[in-house]
């Protein structure tokens, strides 16, 4: 029996039923307020700013796809079978002992705290950028790979390095021998970014660059070659990796030790913040910390403290966190599991909202977003069976593309084997695409909110991820965290952990533990590096050094040495006046080489 009150609600007899239903209704009022107030402060300024890609997305079948889905929708009389029946779009809130919200923890698509993404319109207003990774060689054919993959449709370039660039060595040095092009494109010198960039439309699509430790000499290299182009610094836009203490974390890639090292990063904050306003000027980077073994909450945490350190060392030396942090971006992997790379990416935006706003007072909205390109997980690929590789990558595309990324790679199948040829490279664009165009998952803005499964997940993950930040936070922050070796320590535990797995056969991976193909001998086209490449490289360092000012160059690399010496003093203007004086990556290294030293890391005991 039912019992009707004034709204006309029935409702169940007994004061447990009545409490639920008033409670219901007083939450869907609530909510449908909250709603009202998101389209009309949020969306409606979004919409207006710029217009979403189509003006209908619908299935294949012809339903209309609306922008957002929320529990009300479910509600509507269309889709109720009993629709006499008076409902109510929310039930009362869900574990309240445990504090979540529907509206303060999950909210809307381009409100606090971004659980659903930075954006309103989400990838229904702009897709990501599809950024492919390319470099190897000389600069000429990394030139030749980029033109063809910005002509097959790739909306902004990403920049690799060898390994002699990455380490600040020039190619005719001993240290680099055997190093020419095998993992990215050589630069020595500003000749050589030139041909680089030759031709490419640097000042209309964004460039992404992996280097590090010599970050601001290298980008120091591609300001000046994008000035000779006609291209004016200010309107540059792209993304320096420049995460130095995730190299004493996880890839090992330093020069020089963690304190000059992190001045270095600031300097590059510092003066891009005034002079490159479109420039983000770090990538705190998780990336490698995963490829190294971590788990994705040790990924998610280990990252975000490593930001909390770049912050406070920027507030360290007076700069206004609104200043320079709507320009910090961060950089996750996509790996195989795939909901809960979805929840590290839904918890990552929302920790840095708190962070952001709890701890360094952040008053620009814009501060608080966490801005993210997220690459495949390169340690996911195999040798055996690289055409299975197509599969894994494109699960992993699909979870950094639901978990709302501004920007993504996709690694070729062959990466196992050696840098990507122009096939597979193409390929996994391709693969991009075909998920933009044909997938559908881009019609709907964050198609898995509220999903119990995911909204617990991403909990869970941002707990676990909080209990690693407050024991970072107690050892004093992550750069006394990595001197006391506790990152490295928990990587590598979990690293074991997951050998052990998958050597007890308690995590497969198919082709090597599972359905193995003991004859197999792979047959795929591999990209090669010749020694004419090389020749043609060192040829052009010659001649640079013979044909540059030799009074200017000395001067230039004279007062790069004497302000590195002072020690307080920005030395971005120093290192770009040295480009433009044609100083080589080895000569400029080998000044703060002198100066700071090298980084030894401690044997472990």
């Amino acid at each position: 029996m039912a019992l009707a009150i004034a709204t006309g609600v029935p409702i169940a007899c007994g004061g447990i039923g009545l409490a639920r239903t008033l409670a219901a209704m007083s939450h869907g009022k609530r909510w449908r307020e909250h709603q009202d107030r998101w389209e009309s402060e949020r969306l409606k300024p979004a919409l207006e700013k710029g217009p979403e890609r189509r003006p209908r997305f619908i299935t294949q079948s012809g339903v209309e796809i609306d922008r957002l889905y929320t529990p009300a929708d479910l509600a509507d009389p269309a889709n109720d079978p009993d629709a006499d029946r008076p409902r109510y779009p929310f039930s009362p809130p869900a574990d309240t002992a445990r504090g979540w919200d529907e509206i303060d923890d999950l909210g809307l698509p381009g409100e606090p705290p971004f659980t659903r993404g930075i954006h309103p319109t989400g990838h229904r207003g702009r897709l990501w950028t599809m950024r492919m990774f390319a470099g190897f060689g000389t600069a000429e054919d990394t030139n030749d790979r980029f033109k063809k993959l910005i002509g097959a449709g790739g909306t902004g370039l990403s920049i690799a390095y060898d390994m002699p660039t990455l380490y600040g060595y020039d190619h005719d040095d001993p240290m680099a021998e055997g190093e020419f092009g095998t993992c990215g494109v050589a630069v020595s010198s500003l000749a050589d970014m030139e041909l680089l960039l030759a031709g490419l439309p640097v000042g209309e699509i964004s460039t992404s660059m992996t280097i590090n430790s010599p970050a601001a000499m290298i980008w120091a290299m591609y300001i000046v070659a994008a000035e000779k182009a006609g291209v004016p610094r200010a309107s540059l836009s792209g993304t320096l990796q420049n995460d130095i203490l995730k190299e004493f974390i996880a890839q090992k890639e330093y020069i020089f030790p963690p304190a000059p090292s992190l001045k270095l990063v600031t300097d590059t904050v510092e003066w891009g913040t005034r002079e490159l306003p479109l420039w983000n000027t770090i990538s705190i980077s998780g990336y490698h910390i995963r490829e190294a073994g971590s788990t994705a909450v040790q990924e998610l945490a280990f990252t975000i403290a490593d930001g909390i350190a770049y912050v406070e060392d920027a507030l360290a030396r007076g700069m206004r966190f609104d200043d320079f942090a709507p320009r910090l971006s961060f950089f996750f992997n996509s790996h195989n599991d795939f909901f809960e790379e979805i929840a590290k990416f839904r918890a990552a935006r929302r920790i840095w909202y708190k962070l952001c706003r709890e701890r360094f007072a952040a008053e620009n909205e814009r501060s608080t977003w966490m801005r993210f390109h997220t690459q495949t997980a390169g340690v996911s690929l195999t040798a055996q069976q690289p055409l299975n590789n197509l599969t894994r990558v494109a699960i992993q595309a699909l979870a950094g593309i639901l978990g709302g990324t501004q920007s993504l790679h996709t690694d070729a199948y062959d990466e196992a084997w050696a840098v990507p040829s122009e096939d597979a490279a193409m390929l996994a664009l391709r693969q991009q695409q075909i998920l933009a165009e044909e997938s559908g998952v881009a019609n709907t803005v964050d198609p898995l909110g509220g999903s119990y499964f995911v909204e617990t997940l991403t909990n869970q993950t941002e707990q676990r991820a909080w209990a690693y930040i407050r024991q970072i936070d107690e050892m004093g922050g992550m750069v006394r965290a990595l001197e006391a070796g506790f990152p490295q320590a928990e990587i590598a535990d979990a690293a074991y952990e997951q050998q052990r797995e998958i050597e007890a056969k308690e995590r497969e991976i198919i082709g090597v533990t599972k359905f193995a193909d003991p004859g197999e001998e792979p047959r795929i086209p591999l990209l090669e590096i010749s020694e004419v490449q090389e020749r043609r490289h060192l040829d052009r360092l010659i001649r640079v050094r013979a044909e540059r000012d030799a009074p200017a160059h000395a001067a230039a690399v004279q007062r790069l040495e004497d302000e590195a010496r002072a020690g307080d003093v920005n030395l971005m203007p120093a290192i770009v006046a040295a480009v433009e004086a044609y100083a080589t990556i080895g000569e400029m290294c080998g000044v703060l080489r002198r100066v700071y030293g090298e980084y030894k890391e401690p044997l472990a005991v």
